[in-house]
């Protein structure tokens, strides 16, 4: 993989459909212009990846602010999901269209199952997670959407979905950070070429308190929060920050300038949290 220098540069997915290497998350971000401020300075930062979710209810935020920006359609990539109250073929179908709508757009670059179905018999929860997959598979073939993928799925959820689909999935977007380093999951995705991304890749600012992490931080001359994004990245995953705060919007933008070493890279996934 070619060394990323920007939050616009695009790591590929197994379809040859690029994702800008870091995403701006959009979950609790403020109603009205505060949220339409952050996003803008988001946009004005150079992310172009932006990640939003039906149960966010922040897609029409993001539509408006989309549109308000005149970047160009083609160089934006948004995300959403489809939320578990319309898991299954039909219902999922039109989640999609209803996502659409708010967000004002034609089309969306990655559509995700948020949560996997669990309740039940193996047989029940299975069967919804491949009915609402079927959904995306299908929105795939159509064009109207560039990728599909899943989120929060473990290697439990993702095995037998994998046994029946036509389509693999092409992303899982699960937690990750220090203290919360998924080996497992990332290490299956890995072998089966499914791109991770990282929501609250700050741990929902748990780790900023972190000594060691402060430590190695100081020693690179970056914030804590450079630092564990900069993780994400050298660990292959995609991190989507979020913050309505305009210096760390621009702050969570500049990872690109050092390397971590092996050495503290381990040392950042042996982190523990309390």
């Amino acid at each position: 993989m070619a060394r990323l220098e920007s939050v616009k540069d695009r790591i590929e997915l197994r379809n040859g459909t690029g994702v800008p290497c870091v995403g701006f998350g959009t979950w609790k971000l403020p109603e009205g212009e505060a949220g339409l401020d952050a996003l803008g300075q988001a946009l004005a930062d150079g992310y172009r990846h932006i990640d939003t979710a039906e149960v966010y209810g922040t897609e029409p935020c993001v539509g408006r602010a989309l549109r308000d920006s005149g970047v160009a359609r083609e160089d934006l990539f948004v995300t959403s999901k489809v939320w578990n109250d319309h898991r299954g073929r039909d219902t999922a179908l039109k989640a999609f269209e209803g996502s659409l709508e708010r967000l004002g757009l034609d089309y969306l670059d990655l559509y995700l199952v948020h949560w996997p179905a669990t309740q039940g018999a193996d047989d029940e929860w299975q069967s919804t997670n491949r009915q609402t997959w079927r959904a995306l598979e299908e929105l795939y073939r159509d064009g109207r959407v560039r990728a599909i993928g899943v989120s929060n799925f473990e290697r439990r959820h993702l095995e037998p979905l994998m046994d029946a689909a036509d389509i693999l999935p092409m992303v899982n977007q699960i937690e990750l950070h220090p203290g919360c380093a998924q080996e497992e999951t990332r290490s299956f995705c890995d072998r089966h070429d499914i791109v991770v991304e990282a929501w609250s890749p700050l741990g929902s600012g748990r780790v900023l308190g972190s000594a060691l992490l402060a430590d190695i931080a100081a020693r690179y001359g970056c914030t804590t929060a450079q630092l564990c994004l900069r993780w994400c990245l050298q660990r292959s995953a995609i991190p989507l920050p979020k913050s309505a705060d305009p210096a760390r919007i621009s702050e969570n933008a500049r990872v690109f300038w050092f390397d971590i070493s092996e050495e503290d890279l381990r040392r950042i996934d042996e982190l523990e949290l309390s």
